[in-house]
């Protein structure tokens, strides 16, 4: 791969992991919130012993489910991202 191609791969390479170090930012606090929510909706589930706050539970654990795994798997990209950076970095340095 010549110099240029590189230089521009790694620019693309470290564009998009910025963008997923944000993007897992905002998880980070939105799996907060909603774990939050789901802790006191499982709570309440269990004092209230009602149908209705049982369903508002799972529905909560449904979505901080989700969103863990969204973040599980925007975390993987962002590795593989940086293993592609340092290797395209050991490229750029033998070139």
């Amino acid at each position: 791969m010549s110099r240029a191609s590189i230089e521009r791969r790694l620019t693309d390479v470290s564009t998009e992991a910025r963008r997923l170090r944000e993007e897992l930012a905002v998880l980070d606090e939105q799996l907060a919130h909603f774990r939050a929510d789901a802790d006191d909706l499982r709570l309440r589930a269990m004092v209230a012993e009602t149908a209705e706050a049982g369903r508002e539970h799972r529905a909560a654990e449904r979505t901080v489910a989700g969103l863990r795994s969204d973040r599980e798997a925007k975390a993987a990209r962002l590795e593989k991202l940086e293993r592609t950076q340092d290797e395209l970095l050991d490229e750029l340095m033998g070139n």
